[in-house]
């Protein structure tokens, strides 16, 4: 369907402004907009049989309705209802037109309970994202602890790295997420909750691993195993060792910190890592005395997105445990 819209402008031959029609192809929008106002007291009246019934469950004048079904026709160049005095029954096109916009209708409000359900206080949901290293401890102690208050609030769990979480939040996939190194950024917001030491893990048959403590540079010419670039902790980890004075050589990179303890449990380089939840058998932890070697972990989210009640609720929890977050 093309529409025109006199929204540009332009002087004629003597001077004077004048409207130029602009002619716009927006059928994909046209007869949503159009008929959308209209379709629920179609439907009335096709279930009904009757205007005025259908007049009197809708809550309006017989008068408005009638015009309106009429208008509903003339829009669609096609007879929706034949008239039998007061009452109406439909035609062939009324009844394919009500069967598909009574599907549409009934998808509109699974859409709308859908939403209200999300954004319920009590039983809503939280889009709720996270580093893998949070997921085997942190993050469930805080679910655990967020539901003795909320216990009915829904879930729904994000594990991925620090920059992919980042994204979701901006497209509206996530509502909260815990990410290291804690963004900077002027469209998030990012509140710094705890921080955690990063140890040099070696083989637990390496020269280093009957050592306690180290200073990282004491380790610069051994092979390491790093996560992949774009990775928070690989930035953290490249950052440290050059304040520690070198360029870590690199022999492995991977997507997730235990499975380069994996590779360090084989022998196949060191590496920085937060601490386990579990400890890990074949691999030493050493304790990094210069330099300082930690990893900061913030709660982020989207600056100007309005908040559900649920959301609200998990997000003040979150702050409250500043300082608290990590099991110590």
């Amino acid at each position: 369907m093309l529409h025109e819209y006199r929204s540009r402008r332009s002087l004629s031959p003597g001077g004077n402004e004048k409207d130029i029609p602009v002619t716009v192809d927006v059928e994909a929008d046209s007869w949503a907009v159009t008929l959308t106002p209209r379709l629920a007291q179609f439907v009335a009246v096709a279930r009904h049989e009757h205007v005025t019934r259908a007049a009197q469950q809708l809550g309006m004048p017989q008068s408005t309705l009638s015009r309106s079904v009429a208008r509903l026709e003339d829009d669609l160049g096609v007879a929706l209802f034949a008239r039998h005095g007061r009452t109406v029954s439909l035609t062939a096109a009324g009844r394919t037109f009500l069967a598909t916009v009574e599907r549409a209708l009934s998808e509109v409000d699974r859409a709308a309970e859908s939403v209200r359900a999300d954004a319920d206080p009590a039983a809503g949901k939280v889009a709720f994202g996270f580093l893998h290293t949070l997921g085997s401890e942190t993050v469930p102690e805080l679910i655990r602890a967020f539901r003795a208050d909320h216990p009915r609030v829904r879930f729904q769990l994000v594990q991925n790295y620090g920059e992919s979480m980042l994204e979701r939040l901006r497209d509206g996939e996530l509502d909260l997420c815990l990410t290291s190194p804690v963004p900077d950024a002027p469209d998030l917001v990012s509140r710094r909750l705890d921080e955690q030491k990063l140890r040099l893990v070696v083989p637990d048959d390496h020269p280093l691993a009957s050592r306690k403590r180290i200073r990282l540079a004491e380790a610069a010419s051994e092979l390491f195993v790093t996560l992949e670039p774009g990775y928070g902790l690989r930035r953290i980890t490249d950052a440290v060792c050059a304040e520690a004075g070198f360029t870590p050589k690199i022999a492995f990179e991977g997507e997730e910190a235990e499975t380069l303890r994996g590779l360090v449990a084989a022998g196949l380089g060191v590496a920085l890592l937060p601490p386990p939840a579990v400890p890990r058998p074949g691999v030493a932890e050493l304790t990094v005395t210069a330099p300082r070697a930690f990893r900061e972990i913030g709660v982020a989210w989207l600056d100007g997105h309005p908040d559900t009640p649920p959301v609200a609720a998990f997000k003040r929890f979150l702050l409250s445990r500043r300082g608290q977050l990590l099991p110590r």
